[in-house]
């Protein structure tokens, strides 16, 4: 592997392994009520959701993407009745993005589909290996942000 440390090379396949669990997970979960279909649409309405309206610009910055990426993100969410376009709160130039009820309502339902899937899969985890799962994984995310 040449200068890449083992550990670094079990961590790859770990998370590709996640990656494909989470795929299989959700082909085989029963569809009771419309998912996001959209992981990123659920990331940026829990952003939405967490902080209040954001103009395009606001969400492109908060994810590090190209606002045309985004941009192309929330026109689902817009199509979708999920979010709407407001006029800037503070009355600046830009306009914003604020989620729906139905956006709430779609939030609310896919966090509980995620959390009692993960609930599932952790039932044997005591409460230390939990911590500190979490706190690898906080860990991890703030090194992805900076």
């Amino acid at each position: 592997m040449g200068l890449v440390r083992e550990e670094i090379v079990h961590i790859e396949r770990e998370l590709m392994l996640i990656g494909r669990y989470k795929e299989l997970a959700a082909t085989a979960a029963p569809v009771q009520e419309r998912r996001l279909e959209r992981g990123s649409s659920y990331i940026l309405l829990s952003r939405l959701e967490a902080e209040g309206p954001m103009s395009i610009g606001q969400l492109a910055q908060a994810f590090s993407l190209d606002t045309s990426t985004v941009n192309r993100q929330t026109a689902v969410l817009l199509r979708e009745g999920l979010a709407e376009r407001i006029p800037d709160p503070e009355g600046g130039m830009a306009r914003k993005l604020r989620i729906t009820d139905e956006g709430l309502r779609r939030v609310a339902g896919e966090r509980e589909y995620r959390l009692n899937g993960l609930a599932t899969v952790l039932k044997d985890w005591s409460p230390e290996e939990l911590a500190s799962f979490a706190e690898g994984l906080a860990h991890f995310n703030a090194s992805i942000e900076h």
